[in-house]
């Protein structure tokens, strides 16, 4: 490997770093109308009258769309592969709205200020219904968040509207009562887990404009470019065909952008007044209309024997999707999966989960998805047993963690062909001094330093379902065009595809031109997300390089009058040794150009049956102040095994990013609602998010092993790295106070009460 396992800075990061306009807002027409929301001030009502007359007369506007002029058919905002799992509960503009926030009418004129007083001439006439905000009380409410007849679901996920129930499901191995109560220890305590904000740098924003053919066109900051288009097509009801979607550079998405946000309104006004138009969010309406992740309350029961073998772990999870179902039925599923998946010796689990509807803000994707969630719980849980065993919990997670080779039967029975768990444990130990440090040191002076651990395992893609495939031809002069379907959101995919093309076609990294993603042109990926990009499109690069390589020897042959199996392609020439007869790919390429039958150019696809998981180990340390109960971030070591690392300068920044985000869950981000259903949380003022000085040190290593199902041995890294900040904080800060605490975020009021309440 020459490019691969190489340091390579992103392609695009002269452009970036000299302000170059590369986001949605730098490329929209100055024409365009500018599209702004009105949104419900309640958490539940049915609107009965919207008089827009005055609205309509001022200057400049030129739309005023309600619910009444908007198309009937349900569709979901969920960026998922078709039959999405999530149910189709929504419209463009509906006559009932679920949360405040939500929106009311779409308002487009010349100008912001023209659209901004518009907004505050529209009368609406509500009929208020009593809101529910207690997912807790949600399941077989009497309120129902979604009455409707036109609600379905195309997938099984156990959802029914008619019980607030966006999913629900079982799955179990083996007698978990009886096993646990065999167990001398056992845990059983529930986790709460708040909803996050993904608060990416770019907010939510679109354009859209008609071209010659009469087409719409989208440009938009998504991550979920093909998904997009079928979204739009199933809420305009309008062919797919009439459709393209184009992404632009992206300015973060950390899964906000999963959801179809933003887009059906400014392509719902284009489409109805044939002018250019856009949209951009407010960072308040990304606050409070937007995707964050789901709410989870989880019940951990784990038990083990006396040798401190774990046998049984029995999760239920209650999620919270709010007034939509987006992503809820699929989020779930991994607060399990790829949280008891991580101890390879249990005799028997279980994963229970009801995924409910409320009438706050509907959630959405979140790196980490659902992951997070659950193996905050999980962690904690081991934490708290190892700690009632009067064990190192790092022995104890070396006596039960997976090893390479295993089955794991609660992650659908694969077997981790790839395992560096074990030794990222040690390194990870060894990186903080941990048996030095544990479990906490009196400074002397107030404060005390406490260290805690946790681990995490992810996924590479959706197993059996995400599928990549790209598009790679040789041009005169010999140089590469590489076309691919997934997005780069700022985590460097266009880099690392083509790092692996590089090595594959053994050239240098300027000879491959990336183009971004084009629903007209690019072939098609089910979008960045479930960190499948480097495994599954990358598996489709080294298919589709080989397959280029056997046209590019097979004309090279031919040109040159020998036979294809004396021929050899080294990446720059194709020749023959039998005579020395040689032709350059420039050549070759140039020649092509003229009299030629066989287009040089090649395009495959890729799905994997597995979804080989990465894993990471992290362990942090605090400093609590015992009189204030603040708790400060000291140091924060990762470990992390996702095969081969194909670029470890963008691998270490995914990481330290993740730590950061993870940090930001576990101490800092909180959203908070009122009795009403207002989000108080609707700005940075109000939603701390944590900047470098809030973070402490962070450290990150690498401890790799060989995926033989991935490229080149590699496997994902995108969202594993936020996993493990959560529980071994909490752990840090039980072992700095003997104070657990189990729901997020960890502030000093917290801490504080549970010192003075264990005195």
């Amino acid at each position: 490997m020459k490019k691969v396992n190489q340091a390579i800075p992103k392609i695009d990061a002269k452009a970036l770093v000299t302000g170059k306009p590369v986001y949605t807002d730098d490329l929209a027409p100055k024409d365009c109308l500018i599209v702004k929301v009105l949104r419900s001030p309640h958490a539940h009502a049915l609107i009965r009258n919207i008089d827009s007359s005055r609205a309509r007369k001022v200057p400049g506007i030129v739309a005023i769309y309600t619910y009444e002029d908007c198309p009937k058919e349900r569709f979901t905002m969920a960026g998922q592969t078709y039959p999405e799992p999530s149910p189709y509960d929504r419209l463009i503009l509906d006559q009932r709205v679920r949360f405040i926030g939500d929106a009311v009418a779409i308002v487009a004129g010349e100008t912001a200020e023209a659209v901004d007083r518009a907004m505050k001439m529209i009368k609406v006439e509500y009929e208020v219904l009593k809101p529910l905000l207690d997912f807790r009380k949600a399941k077989d409410n009497a309120i129902l968040v979604h009455p409707e007849e036109s609600w379905r679901s195309l997938c099984n996920v156990g959802a029914d509207n008619k019980r607030n129930l966006c999913a629900s499901g079982k799955e179990e191995n083996g007698d978990v009562d009886q096993v646990l109560s065999e167990c001398r220890y056992v845990v059983d305590q529930t986790y709460h887990t708040k909803a996050n904000q993904q608060t990416m740098m770019e907010t939510f924003r679109t354009y859209c404009y008609m071209d010659v053919y009469g087409r719409l066109n989208v440009v938009s900051s998504t991550q979920v470019t093909f998904h997009a288009r079928r979204i739009l097509s199933h809420a305009l009801g309008i062919p797919k065909s009439k459709i393209r979607v184009i992404k632009p550079r992206i300015g973060g998405g950390f899964g906000a952008k999963q959801t179809i946000v933003s887009e059906v309104y400014p392509a719902f006004v284009t489409w109805k007044t044939g002018r250019p138009s856009k949209i951009i969010y407010t960072r308040e309406e990304s606050q409070i209309a937007s995707s964050p992740r789901h709410e989870m309350e989880v019940h951990v029961r784990a038990g083990a024997d006396e040798t401190g073998r774990i046998r049984a772990i029995d999760v239920y999870t209650l999620s919270n999707t709010g007034a939509f179902g987006e992503h809820g039925p699929t989020t779930v599923g991994l607060s399990g999966h790829k949280s008891i998946p991580l101890y390879g010796k249990t005799d028997a689990f279980r994963f229970q989960y009801d995924v409910v509807y409320t009438n706050v803000m509907s959630a959405g994707a979140y790196r980490g998805y659902g992951a997070t969630q659950g193996i905050f719980a999980v962690e904690s849980a081991v934490n708290e047993l190892a700690e009632q065993m009067k064990m190192d919990p790092v022995r104890l997670r070396e006596l039960n963690m997976v090893k390479e080779g295993q089955i794991m039967p609660a992650y659908y029975g694969e077997t981790a062909k790839s395992c560096a768990l074990d030794r990222c444990m040690q390194r990870a130990k060894e990186m903080i001094g941990w048996d030095e440090k544990y479990p906490a040191k009196d400074m002397g002076n107030g404060k005390v330093h406490g260290i805690g651990v946790a681990m995490a395992m992810q996924g590479s893609g959706i197993s059996g379902v995400d599928t990549a495939s790209v598009a790679m031809k040789v041009n005169d002069d010999g140089f590469y065009s590489l076309m691919i379907g997934a997005s780069d959101m700022g985590t460097g995919c266009d880099t690392i595809l083509a790092q692996m093309a590089a090595d594959c076609m053994d050239c240098e990294m300027e000879d491959i031109i990336v183009s971004g993603v084009d629903t007209d042109t690019s072939p098609y990926d089910t979008g960045s997300y479930a960190s499948s990009t480097t495994y599954v499109t990358g598996m489709a690069v080294v298919k589709t390089c080989e397959k280029l390589k056997e046209k590019i020897l097979l004309k090279g042959a031919e040109y040159l009058g020998c036979r294809t199996e004396d021929a050899e392609f080294d990446g720059k020439r194709v020749w023959c040794p039998k005579d020395g007869k040689e032709i350059s790919l420039k050549d070759i390429g140039n020649r092509v150009m003229c009299a030629n039958e066989e287009a040089l150019m090649a395009s495959e696809a890729h799905y994997s049956p597995t979804s080989p998981p990465p894993f990471m180990v992290g362990m942090a340390e605090v400093e609590v102040d015992v009189e204030t109960g603040k708790v400060t971030p000291i140091d924060y070591v990762a470990v992390v095994d996702c095969g081969t690392v194909v670029n470890p300068s963008l691998a270490r920044v995914q990481t330290e990013g993740g730590i950061v985000q993870g940090i930001g869950m576990a101490l800092y981000e909180d959203i908070v609602y009122n009795e009403q259903g207002r989000n108080f949380s609707n700005s940075f003022m109000q939603y701390k998010i944590p900047t470098r000085q809030d973070t402490g040190e962070i450290r990150v290593e690498f401890e790799s092993s060989y995926e033989p199902t991935g490229p080149f041995g590699a496997k994902s890294i995108g969202e594993i790295v936020i996993n493990t900040p959560s529980p071994a904080l909490a752990a840090a800060v039980a072992n700095a106070t003997g104070v657990h605490i189990r729901e997020l975020p960890i502030t000093a009021e917290k801490v504080y009460m549970g010192m003075k309440h264990t005195k």
